[in-house]
């Protein structure tokens, strides 16, 4: 006799304080019926399961429902990462929108600023396979041969926006979606995105301190689940652009 399947668990809810529904709130650009975006700022982790509101995952407990339920992430972010994500408000949402990212039907850009120069040329695709390696409690992500056991195929566009000293501004595309591919793939061909320390990125440009990942998602174009294409961009933040003028670059 088949057992019935096991019902998936709700999250627990978290108790979030006035200040952090109010930050959680703050980063919406966009919100429906169905879906819900976010400008996510560099050093919040998209997920963590450690129990506390030091998570996006956990902050969305601020737009709960009567019912219990509240928005669920489709994608992430790395923690370091600032810029466009996408939550669901309902499981027939998160159903569609998960089935049409495995089906890359997402279009995701993101602007990086990189070092010591522009690629060459100033426009092409990386098509480098990647494997994950496990350093003590680190995941990374390293290129390797196409044959090799655990190479997962991964492309990568890139176009050059504005050249200065020593750096360069890049408009980014991932047409694969490994974990750190943008960063592997640039620090692959030379190219390392500024303040990237896990991939070798330059921690001062322009004679001032890097403060973080100079990675920016700037847009997401996906397919809504009431039909159509919706696209969502979120502005450049402050400290990359502070860190683009000081190179020289012109966002």
């Amino acid at each position: 006799m088949r057992r019935p399947p096991a019902q998936k668990r709700r999250p627990a809810p978290i108790a979030l304080s006035p200040d952090e529904i109010a930050l959680v709130r703050s980063l919406v650009i966009f919100e429906d019926a169905e879906v819900l975006v976010l400008n996510k700022p560099s050093g919040l982790s998209s997920q963590g399961g450690r129990g506390q509101a030091n998570t996006l995952d956990e902050l969305l407990w601020a737009f709960v429902k009567s019912s219990g339920r509240r928005p669920g992430l489709v994608h992430r972010l790395d923690r370091d990462t600032s810029g466009v994500i996408l939550c669901a408000k309902s499981q027939p949402a998160a159903s569609f929108l998960g089935k049409a990212l495995a089906a890359r039907k997402f279009s995701k850009r993101y602007v990086a600023i990189v070092t010591p120069a522009a690629p060459e040329p100033p426009q092409g695709e990386i098509a480098t396979a990647l494997r994950r390696e496990e350093v003590g409690r680190e995941a990374y992500m390293r290129p390797c041969p196409d044959d090799h056991p655990d190479a997962e195929p991964s492309l990568s566009r890139y176009r050059t926006l504005s050249r200065g000293d020593g750096a360069a501004l890049l408009e980014l595309e991932p047409v694969t979606g490994r974990m750190h591919q943008l960063r592997v793939h640039l620090a692959h061909v030379g190219r390392p995105i500024a303040g990237d320390v896990r991939y070798g990125g330059a921690l001062t440009l322009g004679g001032a301190a890097v403060p973080r990942l100079m990675l920016h998602a700037g847009s997401l174009s996906f397919p809504h689940p009431c039909g159509g294409t919706r696209t969502v961009e979120a502005p450049a933040p402050p400290d990359l652009l502070a860190v683009a003028a000081a190179a020289g670059l012109t966002p």
